[in-house]
């Protein structure tokens, strides 16, 4: 073999080990499997140990099969579900239900439910701090956390966030950090000591919601209603850029293995974005979805995408008390959509 063929041969095989972080895959949808169901519905998370999605459903966790779509269980009881949290140590799963400023724990095994805990008003997001061992709740409402202990339920602490709160996620190393959507920003939070440490702006970044952490770059990838992602170096405390994505976005998340970061957008597209390097990103694709699916969760092993959404009906006319309805819900249209890269 000729130098130049070595040459040649080696810068091949740096190509292919390369591949599976820099190819930038787009996605697309595998398949769609209606769960019916009434309802609106927010977050849908996945219980990596028993592999199972929850997705909150308005008054009610519905707990769905993820590879054949069949619904195993429901957790009842809930007034406006948001988000849900699991505690694996002890055994408990956690739902927020923001129209009753209530936490519901369960049982991860029987899904029975074991009791509800009050919090504050509009408790949204939920994370649980592996460092900690405490369970988070995000209070909109009432611009705070609440902290739950996993074993018993009971509620611990409130750290007061100085604004609305939404999506959040844990660090992994006793430091959590949330999107505050009024103002723009996010704050990071001492998980122990139960207290704010830093605050930056998000700016030109409007209303964050979603939230994903790239734990080894300590990359935080917020997701903008002016259809934005804001990316920002954790450890310095500041914004680094801003990519464009869809409108209407709700979710966010990021697999490690693959450096993809993803924005559910409410417009019908999944923005698929590639981490080439800490501080250099670029968008590899909108991926056309449907339409209301703004909620994601991501399976880091298969690097499956779930989103779920419906079909809609008319939307009623403004009135002062509701001057943004929203449109109606064609009963039984409720689906889950698995994406594959």
């Amino acid at each position: 073999m000729s130098l130049l063929s070595r040459v040649l041969s080696c810068g091949s095989l740096l190509c292919a080990l390369a591949a599976p972080r820099s190819a930038a895959q787009s996605y697309h949808v595998a398949k769609t499997v209606t769960l019916g169901g009434d309802g609106g519905w927010d977050y849908v998370a996945l219980d990596t140990a028993g592999h199972r999605l929850f997705i909150a459903r308005q008054n009610r966790v519905m707990v769905v099969d993820p590879e054949s779509g069949r619904v195993l269980a429901e957790i009842p009881g809930l007034e406006r579900a948001h988000g849900v949290a699991f505690a694996y140590a002890a055994g408990h799963g956690f739902a927020t239900s923001g129209g009753d400023s209530a936490v519901t724990m369960f049982d991860l095994k029987t899904l029975k439910v074991l009791g509800h805990t009050t919090v504050a008003p509009d408790d949204d997001a939920i994370l649980l701090d592996p460092v900690s061992q405490r369970i988070f709740t995000f209070n909109g409402d009432a611009h705070s956390a609440s902290v739950l202990d996993p074993a018993t339920g009971a509620r611990v602490g409130t750290i007061d966030l100085g604004g609305g709160p939404e999506f959040a996620v844990s660090a992994g190393d006793g430091r959590v950090y949330v999107n505050i959507e009024d103002k723009g920003e996010i704050a990071e939070l001492d998980a122990a000591a139960l207290r704010v440490t830093r605050r930056w702006s998000l700016a030109p970044c409007e209303a964050p919601t979603g939230l994903a952490i790239d734990r080894a770059h300590h990359r935080l990838f917020s997701v903008c209603r002016n259809k934005v992602m804001a990316i920002s170096d954790a450890t310095a405390g500041k914004l680094i850029t801003t990519l464009p994505i869809g409108a209407g976005v709700d979710g966010a998340a990021f697999d490690a293995a693959t450096g993809l970061a993803f924005a559910s957008n409410g417009d019908g597209t999944l923005t698929v974005v590639h981490e080439d390097g800490p501080d250099a990103f670029h968008v590899v694709a909108d991926v056309p979805t449907r339409r209301g699916a703004r909620t994601l969760a991501l399976d880091e092993r298969s690097h499956r995408v779930y989103l779920v959404t419906a079909d809609f009906g008319p939307t009623a006319a403004a009135t002062p008390q509701q001057p943004r309805p929203r449109p109606t819900i064609v009963p039984g249209t409720f689906a889950l959509m698995v994406l594959e890269p």
